[in-house]
C-alpha cells in the first residue's frame, strides 16, 4: 500500500494543530499576535484553549493554558526568506533568541527563539541549490 493510500485509509485530513502549553492564555494570545503576527481563530474559555493562524495552510498553533507548562518535545520550524532579517525584526520586538544564528553551509541557516513560557521555535533559511 502506498503512503498516500495509507494516509487516506487512516482518514488523515490536511490539517495539523501544534498544541503548545502556556501559563497564561490571554498573555500568550497577545504575544503570538503582536510578536509573530498570528491571528486568533477561536477561543474556548471553559477549557482555556485557543487556536491561532500560521502562514502555512492547514497548520495552526493551539494554545492550552495549564498550571505548570512543560517545555519539551517537537520544535516547530518556520522557513523564512532571510533568517538575519526576520531575527532582527523579532529581536526588535523583544523576542528572546537562544544564542547565535548557526549556518550549515549549502544546507540551512537556523535561529531558535522562545515564547514567554520557554517553548522553543526555530527560523530556517534553506541554502540548498535546486538540482
Amino acid at each position: 500500500m502506498s503512503t498516500n493510500n495509507r494516509l487516506e485509509s487512516l482518514g488523515f485530513k490536511p490539517t495539523v494543530v501544534a498544541s503548545t502549553s502556556v501559563s497564561n492564555l490571554e498573555q500568550s494570545i497577545k504575544w503570538y499576535s503582536e510578536k509573530l503576527g498570528l491571528e486568533l481563530i477561536y477561543k474556548v474559555d471553559e477549557i482555556a484553549w485557543c487556536e491561532m493562524t500560521t502562514p502555512v495552510p492547514g497548520v495552526t498553533i493551539g494554545l492550552s493554558q495549564v498550571e505548570n507548562p512543560q517545555v519539551h518535545g517537537t520544535v516547530m520550524t518556520w522557513e523564512v526568506n532571510d533568517v538575519a532579517h526576520t531575527r532582527a525584526i523579532l529581536e526588535q520586538a523583544g523576542v528572546q533568541f537562544a544564542g547565535e544564528t548557526s549556518t550549515i553551509p549549502n544546507l540551512v541557516t537556523l535561529a531558535s527563539f522562545y515564547d514567554p513560557d520557554g517553548n522553543t521555535y526555530m527560523l530556517a533559511q534553506n541554502l540548498m541549490q535546486p538540482s
